[in-house]
């Protein structure tokens, strides 16, 4: 039995332990919010929260996660308040919008990081692709997004 908090709950997997993270949120715990897209962590539309930190889902197994705190798009918030989500949507990043929920989990956990980053910290650390190509956009409300975060009451 693997235990590990999901979304803020305690979350139980009995299946096989190698099963990829990716396969347990979407089938198992019903989340789909977290897209497969390549199935190599390369193009990085499974990102989630691990402890905080972005991970590729598709390539982490349930057993890595054991005992740990994982985030998905659908716990980032529970009414799409986040300013990362805020952002997006200010800036209409999305075309398509199956790597959105990748790209915004990659997003938060940079700005835990780095909460103003450069056009140079954002073309080195995220690295998720868009089929789109609606790259302008995504640097945009990038760079809004940290905005609306040194915004926030907690951060004041």
């Amino acid at each position: 039995m693997i235990r590990f908090t999901l979304n803020d709950r305690d979350y139980e997997y009995s299946g096989d332990d190698d099963t990829p993270l990716l396969w347990v949120l979407r089938d198992s715990a019903g989340l789909t919010g977290t897209k497969y897209g390549c199935g190599t962590g390369q193009c990085r539309a499974c990102t989630v929260h691990v402890n905080g930190q972005a991970r590729r889902a598709c390539v982490t197994s349930i057993k890595s996660v054991t005992g740990q705190t994982v985030t998905t798009i659908e716990g980032l918030s529970h009414d799409a308040s986040h300013p990362v989500q805020q952002a997006w949507r200010e800036t209409n990043v999305a075309q398509c919008g199956y790597c959105q929920s990748g790209q915004i989990m990659a997003v938060a956990a940079m700005l835990e990081r780095r909460p103003a980053p450069s056009d140079e910290d954002i073309d080195r650390e995220h690295r998720n692709i868009c089929r789109c190509g609606t790259y302008p956009r995504i640097r945009k409300a990038i760079h809004r997004a940290a905005e609306l975060s040194r915004k926030e009451p907690d951060n004041e």
